[in-house]
């Protein structure tokens, strides 16, 4: 009850403590889930791939990740929110959770290097944290029959929680394309395994009220992101303003239930 059409993209108008205790839920129950946070940049894959679109609006919970996305929530919808859910805050709302409840973890993407250095840090951070396996990406596509592999090694592990750290939109597809193999949540965290393992700087936080984490981000790295935010973030605006005065009906596509034939690991 709490989606709402965000340029076609069904978004949850939710918070930080509801977002969470869906999560552990889910791990609790040993229940399928697929969450992902969303910001600008997320959106608009979704806008301009009608296939993803339709598999976004099929994950159980989509969070506001950044501030121009709860903006749109209130501004189209009235949800009333006062803050984002962001998704490096919400994996460590949801780990210190986990570390309470006994809820093992399994840490999927990324790289050796960054997740030698997660790892030690999660564990200070959250020393009663279960880690049940780590398993950084291949950076290729899936193989015959890996799907199934991978998520073998995950329920023998013993975790109740996947972390996937594999870069929008790579770890949304993952996420939809494993969660019928698994009775466990699995949360796409986008950046969250670099900044927790202290690879990028987080902005300070006036930027962050201010809806400017993305100018930080170009800053610190403008060949690789310049594109994303020279383009998306204007497109994203004037969308938004045609959906709101009514221009655009921004309709959103009914949610995917097909698993992709192929997806990156």
């Amino acid at each position: 009850m709490s989606k709402r059409n965000v340029l076609g993209v069904l978004v949850d108008a939710t918070d930080y403590a509801s977002a969470t205790e869906q999560v552990i839920a889910a791990a609790q129950e040993r229940r399928p889930m697929a969450l992902t946070a969303l910001a600008v940049h997320g959106v608009m894959t979704g806008v301009l791939d009608p296939a993803h679109n339709a598999r976004l609006n099929s994950f159980d919970l989509v969070t506001p990740d950044g501030q121009p996305v709860r903006w749109a929530l209130n501004l189209l919808h009235g949800a009333g929110l006062t803050d984002r859910v962001y998704g490096p805050q919400l994996t460590l709302h949801v780990l210190s959770r986990c570390a309470d409840e006994g809820l093992p973890v399994y840490l999927y993407g990324s790289t050796e290097q960054t997740l030698a250095r997660l790892i030690p840090a999660l564990e200070r951070m959250f020393p009663a944290l279960k880690i049940a396996g780590v398993e950084p990406s291949k950076f290729r596509a899936v193989q015959p029959g890996e799907d199934v592999e991978i998520a073998d090694r995950i329920r023998a592990s013993g975790a109740r929680l996947v972390l996937v750290g594999l870069g929008c939109p790579r770890q949304e597809i993952f996420t939809y394309a494993m969660r019928p193999l698994l009775d466990m949540p699995l949360m796409a965290v986008g950046a969250a395994f670099d900044y927790h393992a202290g690879l990028l700087r987080q902005p300070p936080p006036w930027m962050q009220r201010a809806g400017l984490e993305w100018f930080w981000r170009l800053g610190l790295e403008p060949k690789r992101l310049w594109r994303r935010y020279v383009i998306l973030n204007p497109a994203y605006l004037s969308r938004l303003f045609a959906q709101k005065v009514g221009l655009w009906k921004a309709r959103p596509p009914a949610p995917a239930t097909e698993r992709p034939a192929g997806f990156a690991v």
